[in-house]
């Protein structure tokens, strides 16, 4: 053995308390309990939980630098246990719809990435759909478009009629087509109102791009994907009632599904936004009161997968008299692990389980990558985050993303991750990430998916 790691074993059927991990040429080769096998290096994590890297779901390193952002984006992924990243396709200037600038993002990411990286593309208005199975065919594991415009650019608004035409071309994949589901019209409505009464806030921003904004464009979305028989997948419900929306179509045999992010399951307006205003505004907006029905949805296994919604925004973007002027996104790759298991915790949960399958296994099924990726498996990837229980308050200050503030500063965790392993090899010591930038490598989609 190369490497044998000792502690709590986190797998995706139980937990093997004082176990241990065996790694050779960067994959899991041997897991076990009582002795272990003799290795080069012994790492004595007993205590700690020892669980599958994990696979962010939906990251946005490109939105503000470009393909640079690739760098600190990984890097600050790397010290939050993550392994791997599905990074969106918004990027600075201009986004990832072509073969072309397929090939340039992945040669930022076999220069720059600290962990690996798998991508969303999308398509653009009027574009139509020659590109899509190019850029399927170059490993692309998702497309992304949104019915709500923020950027003519980067951000633009899909309209039916072509979501239609996009989801005939995927309709005989397993590619999902996601969603940001946002109903413009009404959008732009409640953000005129809030502004003509003198509304503002946290609060404003929230009843400004109200539930039947988010329900309106989610149930024409999946009733296109129903037509067509295509993977329609929101990727960020904010409350229950879209889970159990996805849920019924899923009933009636269309494949469906919905995401949902940390934030809303940590955070709620009416308790954090008096102190944190802008910095927790994100869209679609974080809700009063949803966090329970979120978290009853994730018992329910109703909840596709949990992830960061990483957004390498400045904070001075937040910074501005008027919350409909701030930007919207939030800093959380190193945060997205430690505030998912301590609320889990919190609330009484099977923490490390849960975390195991929501922030790793379950990304890693649904963009096919399962079980190269997301699972402490023989065979798998020996991609591990080191998890050590303890009382640990986040500082911002501390993080790797170069971007120094967070929604959770000065949060009390449940635990703090201590090392992680990027295909056996240590990535994060616990004080320092010690991979070199390159060392990531691009993750093409293979052939697990969601509805097999």
């Amino acid at each position: 053995m190369d490497r044998i790691i000792l502690g709590n074993i986190v797998t995706p059927s139980d937990m093997i308390e004082n176990g241990w991990i065996g790694i050779r040429n960067g994959i899991i080769v041997a897991i076990g309990q009582g002795a272990a096998p003799q290795a080069a290096d012994v790492v004595d994590a007993i205590g700690s939980y020892v669980m599958p890297g994990v696979v962010d779901g939906q990251t946005h390193a490109g939105s503000y630098a470009g393909l640079a952002g690739l760098e600190s984006t990984t890097r600050s992924a790397i010290a939050g246990g993550i392994t791997t990243i599905v990074d969106m396709p918004y990027d600075n200037p201009a986004p990832l719809n072509t073969i072309e600038r397929l090939r340039e993002k992945v040669a930022a990411i076999n220069t720059l990435a600290h962990c690996d990286v798998a991508l969303y593309g999308t398509v653009m208005p009027d574009q139509g759909t020659d590109d899509v199975a190019s850029l399927i065919d170059g490993g692309i594991v998702a497309f992304k478009i949104s019915s709500f415009e923020s950027s003519p650019t980067r951000f633009p608004r899909i309209a039916s009629d072509q979501i239609s035409d996009i989801m005939v071309v995927l309709a005989g994949t397993n590619i999902p087509l996601g969603l940001h589901n946002e109903d413009q019209e009404i959008v732009r409505a409640g953000i005129a109102a809030a502004k003509a009464a003198g509304r503002d806030g946290i609060e404003a921003h929230s009843n400004s791009r109200p539930i039947a904004a988010e329900m309106t464009s989610s149930a024409a979305f999946f009733e296109l994907g129903a037509i067509h028989g295509a993977h329609a997948h929101i990727v960020h419900f904010s409350t229950a009632r879209g889970m159990v929306l996805a849920d019924q179509y899923r009933t009636l045999g269309s494949r469906a599904t919905g995401e949902t992010c940390v934030h809303y399951l940590v955070l709620d307006p009416q308790e954090h936004g008096p102190v944190l205003g802008a910095r927790m505004k994100v869209n679609p907006p974080i809700r009063p009161g949803a966090r329970d029905g979120l978290w009853n949805e994730i018992l329910h296994e109703r909840v596709a997968f949990v992830s960061s919604d990483h957004s390498s925004w400045p904070i001075d973007n937040k910074l501005v008299p008027s919350i409909f002027d701030a930007g919207a996104g939030v800093p959380g790759l190193e945060t997205l692990l430690p505030a998912f298991f301590t609320e889990a915790e919190r609330r009484g949960y099977d923490a490390p389980a849960l975390s195991a399958a929501q922030l790793s296994e379950r990304p890693a099924k649904f963009f096919g990558l399962w079980p190269q990726k997301g699972g402490l498996c023989i065979g798998s990837d020996a991609d591990i985050a080191i998890f050590t229980p303890g009382e640990h308050v986040w500082d911002s200050a501390q993080a790797h993303d170069e971007l120094k503030w967070s929604p959770f500063d000065g949060h009390r965790f449940a635990g703090r991750v201590t090392c992680t392993y990027l295909r056996g090899e240590t990535a994060w010591d616990g004080n320092t990430v010690v991979s070199r930038p390159g060392v990531g490598e691009y993750v093409r989609r293979g052939l697990s998916h969601w509805f097999a």
